[in-house]
């Protein structure tokens, strides 16, 4: 947001005759007073406003970052594709105002603030970027195009073979205003690609015998009820797994400036469940079916569901740059999300961060490092690292192919017109293979994961960019074809 001015208007002074008693020197005093007060206010507005908006550093300037960090003042130059974009030193929120070089100088720029930072020791360990010159001869040149064509201000990829990451490449501007550099272990939002870990805990919570997937899912909820569903056709927790449960797209929303947390899972359901449609008749993307799943966790658990997700999930998997609400030392690795401005080429502005109601959904910030963690646990059996995430049998169940057909409000991405479901993974086969997927998109993010269950061979993506689902899915069936080459 562009910082407001202090405008000081004077007032008109009555003409006054000169008596010759008034020295120019207390006319001088009392005109440097006058400058003193106005610097003195400009100053206290000046502070205020900082304080208002976060305290968010000038990085440009060269004052501190968000976290007491001091900014590198001069500003990244333009990243090209690397081995490696460095890792700034900058904060995530060092500039998010319009100005006349990256941004349209709209009115409507207001500040904006990011997600709840929380203060916490638990920091992730440096990741050494990882270079394979074929790959790159291949993957480069596919890179840069989905950067430009799909209007894209930056990306990491990470991919992966057996247990191994065997390549990784960032590109482009995590933050434009201040050219701060891309990276593998900048934070992004993983948006819907969230959905495949929920339903892993679920289906922990299913392996400690706690429901089969196909009881009826009211008979496990005492509170409140999933309304209009007929005795005949009840919903399952197959149905709520496979997105043909019925319950609607809604996701709920809100700017998170407006500085209000999404209710309990539990206060937030109740008369929300009513069906759109009969259950198991067609996929209809459920955002509210997958906060169902979170609470169905919490229920069964009797753990919240964030603390359940970082110990049974996110921990297992060593993926400790992934998170509800970022640490301090992950925010001041974020990208800016961004929209494409008037269908300029390179001309971008940054959006709101959202809070939702349907959070488990997907409003949760990792790295492609992470994603790609995440990807050589579920390519393998749902084993990371000799730790089992899921049992064998469950684990086969989630990616046999449940249901056949696509539907719903999907902007693209499915691997072809065929693709169906899983329990939560997209399935489908190419070629003979069978191949996972699933994309995520969230106000100025898109994310996507894709892997050869085959081959055992895979790639994560994640980007600061709106809508990118075509260029990603493009790029993931690239670097998978290269992957089988390698």
């Amino acid at each position: 947001m562009a910082e407001r001015e202090n405008i000081m208007s004077g007032m008109a002074r009555p003409v006054r005759k000169k008596t010759g008693s008034k020295r120019p020197s207390s006319r001088l005093r009392r005109a440097a007073d006058i400058a003193l007060i106005v610097l003195a206010l400009a100053a206290i507005g000046l502070f205020v406003a900082t304080k208002i908006i976060g305290g968010r550093a000038d990085v440009a300037n060269g004052t501190n970052g968000p976290n007491g960090k001091s900014g590198n003042g001069a500003g990244a130059a333009s990243s090209s594709i690397g081995p490696e974009g460095g890792p700034s030193s900058t904060g995530v929120f060092a500039d998010l105002e319009t100005g006349p070089d990256e941004f349209e100088d709209e009115a409507d720029d207001d500040p904006l603030l990011g997600p709840a930072i929380i203060s916490d020791p638990y920091a992730a360990r440096p990741f050494s970027p990882v270079d394979d010159p074929r790959l790159a001869a291949l993957l480069d040149p596919e890179i840069e195009r989905s950067l430009k064509v799909g209007r894209i201000p930056s990306m990491a990829v990470v991919l992966v073979s057996g247990d191994r990451v065997v390549w990784t490449r960032s590109a482009g501007l995590a933050n434009v205003r201040v050219k701060t550099p891309a990276a593998c272990d900048t934070v992004y939002l993983i948006a819907s690609t969230f959905k495949t870990m929920s339903a892993t805990a679920l289906l922990q919570q299913m392996e400690q015998g706690k429901f089969k997937l196909d009881d009826r899912v009211n008979d496990f909820l005492a509170d409140f009820k999933i309304e209009g569903e007929s005795k005949r056709y009840p919903v399952t927790f197959r149905h709520l797994l496979t997105h043909t449960s019925g319950l609607p797209t809604d996701f709920g929303r809100h700017a998170v400036w407006e500085d209000a947390s999404p209710p309990a899972l539990a206060d937030y359901l109740p008369g929300r469940l009513r069906l759109w449609r009969r259950p198991g008749t067609r996929v209809l993307y459920s955002n509210i079916a997958f906060t169902l799943v979170a609470h169905l966790v919490e229920k069964f658990s009797g753990v919240p569901f964030k603390e359940y997700v970082r110990k049974n999930v996110f921990g297992p998997v060593e993926m400790r740059d992934t998170a509800f609400e970022p640490r301090a030392d992950m925010a001041e690795r974020l990208a800016i999300p961004y929209m494409p401005v008037r269908r300029r080429a390179g001309v971008f502005r940054p959006v709101d961060w959202v809070k939702a109601d349907t959070w488990p959904a997907g409003v949760v910030y990792g790295t492609a490092v992470d994603q790609a963690r995440w990807l050589v646990a579920s390519l393998n059996g749902g084993v990371y690292k000799g730790r089992r995430i899921l049992g064998e049998a469950a684990f086969q169940e989630m990616m046999k192919r449940q249901f056949d057909r696509f539907a719903g409000p999907i902007n693209g991405g499915w691997l072809n017109a065929t693709s169906g479901y899983g329990l939560a993974w997209w399935v489908s086969t190419l070629e003979g293979e069978t191949i996972i997927a699933h994309s995520g998109s969230v106000n100025g993010y898109t994310a996507f994961l894709a892997g050869n269950l085959n081959k055992r061979t895979g790639v994560a993506i994640l980007t600061n960019g709106n809508k990118a689902h075509r260029w990603l899915y493009s790029l993931a069936l690239k670097a998978l074809a290269a992957l089988q080459e390698r």
